[in-house]
């Protein structure tokens, strides 16, 4: 019985430490700034001070933070994720900081509730192989986004995941930009930027980054 206790305790352990890496907390942040090129976000999504700006899947604030800091007191950001304890982390960073240019937004699986033709860039990163509704969702980024506003879409590609289908990949919590360039094109998206070589995360060799970037026209 103490035996079998004791592996439940070991499990319990492992998934808790799984969970906690899975959701960028606020400790990894500095550590990710080492592997994580926001900068060049910024400039392939054309965020500048006074942009009005969404990022969707925003968990507990790493890229919202940067955002914020971005587009100054005249900008505004949209921070997005469907868990109301990731929106209520975030609000304690935010805050911490004395950031008072962000409005989080509790959204459902197939909506962001961004506001209308309010939106100069939507950023979605390492959130889009977890959007079953895909099309739907590209709908309402479209609909949220000015003429000539940007989508990017940065995501990872595991390498033994190469060539598999796209339900294999999303099973896998990676997926290819092949997938996502069609998607983003049959949304109605024009391709402006795309790199398949993004870096690695977590200077993992084997999880390559990628970045599209979407021009609405």
């Amino acid at each position: 019985m103490k035996l079998k206790l004791k592996g439940l305790i070991f499990l319990l352990l492992i998934s808790t430490v799984k969970y906690s890496c899975a959701q960028y907390k606020e400790y990894d942040w500095t550590e990710r700034d080492t592997w994580m090129n926001v900068a060049r976000i910024f400039e392939f999504s054309g965020i500048r001070s006074g942009s009005k700006v969404a990022d969707i899947g925003c968990h507990e604030g790493y890229l919202t933070i940067h955002l914020a800091k971005r587009v100054g007191e005249t900008g505004r950001v949209y921070a997005v994720d469907v868990r109301q304890d990731r929106i209520q982390a975030l609000e304690g960073h935010l805050k911490d900081r004395k950031l008072t240019n962000v409005e989080t937004i509790v959204g459902d699986y197939d909506n962001p509730k961004l506001p209308k033709k309010t939106l100069d860039a939507v950023i979605v990163m390492d959130t889009y192989h977890e959007i079953d509704e895909y099309s739907t969702v590209l709908k309402h980024i479209k609909a949220a986004l000015k003429t000539q506003g940007r989508i990017i879409v940065v995501e990872k590609l595991k390498k033994h995941m190469r060539g598999k289908s796209r339900e294999e990949q999303i099973e896998a919590h990676t997926l290819s930009h092949v997938y996502v360039k069609s998607e983003l094109q049959e949304a109605g998206f024009t391709i402006s930027k795309e790199i398949i070589n993004f870096g690695t995360w977590e200077n993992d060799p084997n999880k390559v980054i990628w970045l599209l970037a979407g021009e609405l026209l």
